[in-house]
């Protein structure tokens, strides 16, 4: 198996490679991603709703030592990324990183969320800097209104608006 630190970086090189091929390649990518996180994830969701998120991203924490916050109610998920290790680890390469790195997280979460009919807001905040903010929303417009207070709002293949 490749080192988290390795497949970061390997991620990084793909991901650059593609989009020189052009938008649509990498679109094509995260979608095969996301159906792969499908998964390990899309049954948490039908069965559990937003505590299987929260199930989820609880592992994710710790099998990847993430810097996080994560809170679960009735209405919606919130996750707040202080250090994340995947960005991190492609800056601390002597590969350039892909200038839309952090694109690749929204690019898988968000055609599960839709799929699902969850609603997504994802505020990466900077490309530069390792921290993000999801919301995850089961009503439409209270993630419509979330969006309002959103510093850089990703978007995904297929997003539906």
């Amino acid at each position: 198996m490749i080192p988290s630190d390795h497949f970061t970086r390997f991620y990084n090189e793909v991901f650059k490679f593609l989009e020189s091929k052009g938008q649509e390649d990498l679109d094509l990518y995260w979608l095969e991603i996301s159906k792969n996180q499908e998964k390990h994830i899309l049954e948490l969701i039908q069965t559990k709703g937003l505590q299987g998120m929260y199930e989820y991203w609880s592992v994710i924490e710790e099998e990847e030592n993430c810097e996080l916050d994560l809170m679960v109610d009735d209405e919606h998920l919130e996750l707040h990324m202080h250090g994340c290790p995947s960005l991190a680890k492609v800056m601390d390469n002597d590969a350039a990183p892909m200038t839309r790195y952090c694109d690749h997280c929204a690019g898988w979460i968000g055609p599960i969320m839709d799929k699902t009919g969850y609603h997504l807001v994802y505020d990466v905040i900077s490309r530069t800097e390792p921290r993000c903010v999801m919301r995850i929303f089961k009503d439409a417009d209270k993630a419509k209104e979330a969006e309002k207070s959103v510093q850089l709002l990703m978007g995904w293949p297929g997003k539906k608006d």
